[in-house]
């Protein structure tokens, strides 16, 4: 009570300066200079998102300033809390005053997610800049040793980025993070590398959440930026996986793709004309037919519409296949048999690279 009753006296804000006075890391500065860090990115990310920057600016720039105080010195668990607590005795704005404690959130695997938008942006700030920072500095984890939690934060950030469906890419996020270190002597982005670890944690995150090594390879080949709508992509991925003609196609689809990677010809249209076949011109009016359909449903969104639509072309793609000599000795021929079969690749992996489905 004493501790709390000492720290009302004195704001969050006129406790700033002091931050100064915190070493963060002696390659990365003090924990002023951290902070303007945060208020930058978080005011960068809130733009981005269309949430208020002012809040978000405000509430990055006194999330720490409760590291200063009694309370928190004698009880360092309650570092967030008790900024809550006193960002509200000084009359800051609720969302302000709750960023204190959510931009910790998610603290650990299960943890409740920032429930405001500028605990949002400003969690994702905190997180990106560690991330970026540490990163940057060569204090990556180890093996088992990971003394700066960037396990943590990477799937803190990627939460955030599904569970709340934000519509930005992690290319985009980190590249606001590693902005706010440019003019750092010595600084190399980090991004690349980042990228790669957030996405093995991706990886795994999505195992945990139930889904096989071949479905989420299937739409992790496809190297998603934003993952919005990753989890529905996934579950059109099971949903097709689970369809009898799934196997045939994703065989099929396989096999498209070898035979397009050893092709060093440009891939035009397809003519028509050329079509001599009767199952390339099945196949030709299959793809025709089902098109509109699939654009229809991937456009709106529905994944599982687009990919089952898609299931209807099996049998034509199996005769086709099974009949028909691609690489025929007429280029022209071989040519639009190729045309034929990077249309129907470039349709059949839009929701996925149904191809990692093949056993």
């Amino acid at each position: 009570k004493f501790f709390f009753e000492q720290d009302k006296k004195k704001t969050l804000e006129a406790r700033l300066p002091l931050l100064a006075n915190v070493v963060y890391h002696n390659k990365l500065g003090t924990q002023s200079e951290r902070t303007m860090r945060l208020t930058a990115l978080a005011g960068a990310i809130a733009k981005r998102l269309g949430y208020d920057m002012l809040l978000a600016e405000r509430g990055a720039l006194l999330a720490k300033a409760d590291l200063l105080t009694d309370m928190v010195g004698e009880f360092p668990e309650l570092q967030g809390i008790m900024g809550t607590y006193y960002a509200r005795h000084d009359g800051e704005h609720e969302d302000v005053a709750l960023a204190a404690s959510e931009h910790y959130q998610p603290r650990f695997a299960g943890d409740a997610l920032p429930s405001t938008a500028t605990g949002t942006a400003v969690a994702l700030a905190d997180k990106l800049e560690t991330l970026v920072g540490i990163w940057s500095i060569g204090l990556q984890p180890t093996g088992d040793k990971d003394p700066f939690a960037l396990r943590r934060h990477a799937l803190g950030v990627l939460r955030m980025m599904i569970e709340k469906r934000l519509p930005v890419g992690i290319s985009e996020l980190l590249g606001f993070a590693a902005a706010q270190f440019e003019t750092r002597a010595g600084f190399k982005d980090p991004s690349p590398e980042v990228t790669a670890f957030i996405i093995d944690r991706l990886r795994g995150m999505l195992r945990e959440r139930g889904f096989t090594p071949n479905e989420v390879e299937a739409v992790l080949a496809q190297n998603p930026d934003r993952l919005d709508d990753i989890v529905q992509r996934l579950e059109a991925v099971q949903a097709f996986a689970a369809l009898p003609e799934s196997a045939s196609l994703a065989a099929a689809n396989k096999r498209i793709t070898n035979i397009l990677k050893k092709t060093d010809a440009a891939i035009g249209a397809v003519s028509e004309n050329l079509l001599q076949e009767d199952a390339e011109k099945k196949l030709y009016a299959a793809i025709n037919r089902v098109r509109p359909e699939v654009d229809a449903a991937f456009a709106a969104g529905d994944f599982t519409g687009t990919l089952k639509t898609l299931a209807r072309l099996r049998d034509d793609v199996d005769a086709f296949f099974l009949d028909v000599m691609v690489m025929d000795e007429d280029a022209a021929l071989r040519n639009n048999r190729l045309a034929l079969l990077s249309s129907l690749h470039g349709m059949m992996n839009r929701v996925a690279d149904i191809s990692k489905l093949a056993s």
